[in-house]
């Protein structure tokens, strides 16, 4: 009996004479190969220099109280206090004298949220694209 279970013992190792010659076969092929294949060239894109520097924000300023502020980077850093009703025309006005001009807010960060959002909400209904907050790093 115990003959038997000796003549059914288990192999633990495995063959791996036929993956080094599949390993040998293919190193041997790229040898061969690798010098016959041609670098080939590769046609960057180019472009062209800008000839209009990139246009200052226009900054809508939204103060702890509540009162809005606009200031135009582009001309001059001080502040123009605007109520609500002028802003979008101002906005406007300033925008049709500088083509893609952006548009950031700064809120006091005691200003709620909500306030913020307004102010975003009205300038996207009167069609002002490139709209952006403008934050402080610490």
């Amino acid at each position: 009996m115990n003959q038997r279970r000796n003549k059914r013992r288990f192999m633990n190792e495995i063959n791996v004479v036929p993956y080094i010659d599949v390993m040998l076969v293919l190193l041997i092929i790229f040898m061969i190969t690798a010098p016959l294949i041609q670098p080939s060239q590769i046609e960057l894109p180019e472009i062209g220099q800008s000839s209009a520097p990139p246009v200052e924000p226009l900054e809508i300023i939204i103060a702890a109280n509540g009162k809005l502020a606009l200031r135009d980077r582009a001309e001059t850093s001080e502040e123009q206090p605007v109520e609500h009703e002028q802003l979008i025309e101002l906005v406007q006005a300033k925008q049709a004298q500088r083509i893609n001009q952006p548009v950031v807010i700064a809120a006091d960060k005691n200003v709620r949220y909500e306030e913020v959002i307004r102010i975003m909400d009205l300038l996207q209904q009167h069609r002002i694209h490139k709209i952006g907050l403008l934050t402080q790093s610490k």
